[in-house]
């Protein structure tokens, strides 16, 4: 499983609703190809780019999603907000 779970900090929300960025902890070998389509399948959204941070033996994605598709829908969905 590349997707482990969404991050829920200040930061994170203010991603969310400022820059449509939505943001995850993965799998430290997931690759940045990998992760945009493990994201598109599981939500059946459009991910415009993908970056990545790690950081004490963690993966973090910043993950940008299309205009279309709202962060603040998806994290709803996900009961973060």
């Amino acid at each position: 499983m590349i997707i482990k779970k969404p991050v829920t900090t200040e930061k994170a929300v203010r991603l969310l609703e400022a820059e449509n960025i939505i943001l995850f902890e993965v799998d430290v070998r997931a690759k940045k190809p990998e992760i945009k389509k493990a994201i598109e399948e599981t939500f059946k959204i459009k991910v415009d780019k993908v970056r990545i941070l790690s950081r004490k033996n963690k993966k973090f994605t910043y993950v940008r999603l299309n205009k279309k598709n709202l962060a603040i829908d998806l994290a709803t969905k996900l009961g973060m907000i």
